[in-house]
């Protein structure tokens, strides 16, 4: 991750570099989307159906956003320009693709 957040003059609004900013999301919203295809492998190998399938990928994306302010050293604004883009950014994004694999990889192993 790239420091998206520059320190400008003491007092002054910290200046938020355009760049930076948009390569982090990038980056994110990335290993969110891979995150979610492979949870979603996992969910449909291991045969969770309904509500426990939906628990799981909500688990995934708690850890992964821990995983990511863990990395930021929990300093969000230094990264990003709000603490809602390290914690939801592509969370119901992924969703999409975490359900087409789990129903894809359910099918494959527990009904063919």
């Amino acid at each position: 991750m790239a420091a998206a957040a520059g320190s400008g003059f003491a007092g002054d609004v910290p200046i938020v570099n355009a760049e930076n900013l948009v390569s982090n999301v990038k980056s994110l919203n990335c290993s969110r989307t891979f995150l979610s295809i492979i949870s979603g492998v996992f969910a449909g190998i291991w045969g969770f159906t309904g509500l426990m399938g939906f628990v799981f990928y909500f688990l995934v994306m708690m850890v992964t956003s821990l995983g990511l302010l863990v990395k930021a050293k929990f300093s969000v604004h230094t990264y990003f320009d709000s603490w809602n883009r390290i914690l939801i950014e592509g969370v119901f994004g992924g969703l999409m693709s975490f359900v087409l694999f789990w129903t894809f990889a359910y099918d494959i192993i527990h009904i063919f």
